[in-house]
């Protein structure tokens, strides 16, 4: 299996402790979570770079730990052993406790999770180098991997842990992943042609609102292995049906596209559609992708445009905007960077934090590069866990849980912080990869091509004019003139669109010593700054997994510890000079990003994106707010478990057993067609209420499983509907055209 490998390793990750050493001394030091948490997290990187996949073993194996933690425990409840979850029951008759909790809680911890990574990474690229790291951290623990028995009858911890893995297994046989297949998609297709981005314009898209696939000579993931296949098929589309951790039914939107369901959890809404006639926000899907654009001017070290990237300039975004065309008012389009206001002083030392002065230009590169899939490809989730790991490593960090109570010993902290956070990861993948199946947005480097195929939309005086072209900026987006540098030997591109942005790999032939730059390239040729075997990430834009994780992710960190800043106020990572960028040099500096508190370092991932050519802004503020939400919600059931308030794993997960279908939705007929199994033996009443909490539509109906309603008199707009029952209510959110 080919691997394309890091320049400069890991280089110098700051305080953040993720480089795997297996020795006795090293584990000595950690808890035998945190040990098997390390394991997982390099069998990740030698693994194809999977966000869903990785959110869903990082919380199967947080659930491993936990479990087998959580079973010796006298207060906190377990989440699958002896539980029914969504249909699977792992039955659990009782376990006699040892004199040696502690040593028998470890024993049983070690074998549930060597035995489910040794299940999930058998097959994978990196299998070679994962499973000889488990097998050996299973030695130096002292344990038998030869042992196999799940009989926990007999009083064998081993046993136990055999057990709970092999509950784990199989319950994700019935999860919705589909892993037994590889996690294959079953339905979805892309509507629009592949295009080959060496190749000038998108090659015949026919719908630019909605995804298109990459064609390459070969495909290499940003975990550095090469992919099956020329044409990367979409990841994760359905992913929405995975059995979720605290998403609940009143989360769930169900939509159907060519007779299958898609499940859509925080439903969003439309992002920006570009329209023919320029009607709709056909404006906003220009400027955000035009946006994109500008910014890839920004990768230049040498323009001379310095910046302070420390907390006292970056950091502290008031509040966010909440509809799409707010955000013109967020971002910086020329500038780059968004609304940050910065911190006045550090609260932990009461002293301003000092400047830190780089070229913008390394700055942006940089932070395109530390966040696209982890320093060394970990992929999003499981890079918040070296952030988690590295913020329980500070020797300023009191192990209080929520900042209270008494200090918790390393293996109490480590075991509730994964579970609380892999469950949010995992809610998080579900959330937003169920968004990006159902609404199937275009990435920047077909929208910016196709808008630059139609023309420019900015004078209708001037030529290659096409109101769903894209905007003309000067110095930045402009019209290719007679004389121009790009007009062709014979002027066969004078009138096309040009762009001021990064020159591309065409301009790097060694990308140890040289830099591409930054100049005019014709629109129809523009390339994202990533990597030329990987372009960007084969699955839909709309919205970004990486706003939705790190959102979520940072609200648990900061619930978590009950304190917003990182230990001592700031958290770093110094990307030293000439040998952290993977495909061009640089930076030209030591570059040391800093963040004041847990959601400052999640605002920068979300640039990240931006500058990396990835996603326009309607992606990114979505993901943020869903984010926040979705990690709120999940710490609070997770704290639920720890205290021992959640007797059955059923009241919480099988909310989403019974949701309620409805179709068409957007709605362009006559009647609104509504399916659901809580219909079957209950009267149950329908009520539709706009967003504005006036009442359209009330009515109670018999026993059924589909119900038809008349939505003639219904105005245009989104509605909540919501049927009630005797067991609760389910809504679902509707837009009548």
């Amino acid at each position: 299996m080919l691997r394309i490998e890091r320049k400069g390793l890991l280089l110098s990750l700051f305080l953040f402790c993720i480089t795997t050493i297996y020795s006795g001394q090293i584990w000595a030091q950690q808890s035998v979570a945190r040990q098997w948490n390390e394991a997982l997290l390099e069998a990740i990187r030698n693994d194809f770079a999977r966000p869903t996949v990785h959110a869903r073993n990082l919380f199967h194996t947080s659930i491993a730990l936990y479990d087998s933690w959580a079973v010796y425990d006298q207060t906190a409840t377990t989440f699958l052993l002896g539980k029914t979850v969504k249909g699977y029951n792992c039955e659990f008759d009782g376990f006699e406790l040892p004199e040696d909790i502690d040593a028998a809680r470890r024993e049983t911890m070690s074998y549930a999770a060597y035995r489910l990574l040794l299940f999930r990474f058998s097959f994978s690229p990196g299998a070679d180098q994962s499973l000889p790291s488990f097998h050996q951290l299973m030695g130096d623990l002292g344990y038998d991997i030869q042992f196999t028995s799940e009989d926990y009858s007999t009083g064998s911890p081993a046993a136990l842990g055999n057990y709970i893995a092999s509950c784990l297994i199989a319950f994700g046989r019935q999860d919705n992943s589909n892993e037994f297949l590889d996690y294959r998609n079953e339905f979805y297709e892309p509507v629009n042609p592949a295009m080959d981005p060496s190749s000038p314009g998108n090659q015949g898209v026919t719908d630019p609102n909605r995804w298109q696939p990459l064609s390459f000579e070969f495909f290499i993931d940003q975990a550095g292995f090469l992919v099956p296949g020329n044409t990367p098929n979409f990841l994760g589309p359905e992913w929405g049906l995975v059995i979720p951790f605290a998403l609940k039914s009143s989360d769930l939107t169900i939509y159907e596209r060519d007779g299958n369901e898609y499940w859509v959890y925080h439903d969003p809404g439309e992002p920006a559609y570009l329209n023919e006639d320029g009607s709709g926000l056909s404006a906003e899907y220009q400027w955000g992708n035009s946006l994109v654009a500008v910014w890839s001017s920004h990768l230049d070290p040498t323009d001379g445009v310095m910046i302070d990237i420390s907390p006292a300039s970056i950091g502290n975004i008031p509040e966010l905007p909440t509809t799409i065309e707010g955000l013109r008012d967020f971002y910086n389009l020329f500038d780059g960077g968004d609304i940050s206001l910065g911190w006045d002083v550090n609260p932990k030392t009461g002293e301003a934090y000092p400047p830190q002065m780089v070229p913008r230009g390394d700055y942006a590169r940089v932070l395109a590069e530390f966040w696209a899939d982890g320093p060394d490809s970990e992929t999003p989730p499981g890079h918040w866990f070296t952030i988690l790991n590295y913020v329980s490593d500070h020797p300023l960090l009191e192990k209080r849980f929520k900042g209270e109570g008494d200090i918790l010993d390393d293996l109490e902290w480590d075991v509730k912080s994964y579970f609380a956070l892999a469950g949010t990861v995992h809610d998080a993948a579900i959330t937003a990869w169920g968004i990006k199946g159902w609404y199937d947005y275009i990435r920047p480097i077909s929208a910016i091509r196709y808008m630059a195929d139609k023309g420019q939309s900015s004078d209708p005086t001037l030529g290659n004019y096409a109101i769903d072209g894209i905007p003309l900026y000067e110095g930045f987006i402009e019209l290719v003139e007679e004389g121009d540098p790009l007009a062709g030997s014979q002027n066969e591109n004078v009138g096309k669109i040009k762009l001021y942005a990064w020159k591309g790999h065409q301009f790097i032939n060694d990308p140890d010593v040289e830099v591409a730059g930054v100049g005019w390239v014709l629109a129809e040729g523009w390339w994202p700054y990533q990597r030329p075997t990987f372009v960007t990430p084969p699955f839909a834009g709309y919205i970004s997994g990486h706003s939705t994780f790190s959102r979520a992710a940072a609200e648990v960190m900061t619930l978590l510890t009950g304190d917003e800043y990182f230990p001592g106020g700031v958290g770093e990572f110094v990307a030293k000079q000439n040998e952290f960028l993977v495909f061009e040099e640089g930076p030209s500096v030591d570059v040391v990003l800093q963040w004041a508190t847990y959601q400052d370092a999640s605002d920068q991932t979300s640039l990240s994106r931006i500058w990396g050519g990835i996603h326009p802004p309607v992606d990114d503020i979505p993901g943020r707010l869903i984010g926040k939400d979705i990690g709120i919600d999940a710490f609070g059931l997770a704290e639920r478990y720890f205290s021992g308030d959640v007797v059955t794993a059923v009241d919480v997960v099988s909310e989403t057993l019974n949701p309620i279908l409805v179709y068409p939705n957007p709605i362009n007929s006559e009647f609104l067609s509504i399916k659901s199994h809580i219909g079957k033996g209950n009267d149950i009443k329908i009520e539709i209420i706009s967003l504005g909490g006036k009442n359209v539509f009330e009515k109670t109906f018999r026993p059924a499983e589909t119900w038809n309603i008349d939505v003639r008199k219904i105005p245009a707009g989104i509605y909540i509907l919501t049927i009630f029952h005797n067991k609760g209510s389910e809504s679902a959110r509707i837009v009548i055209e």
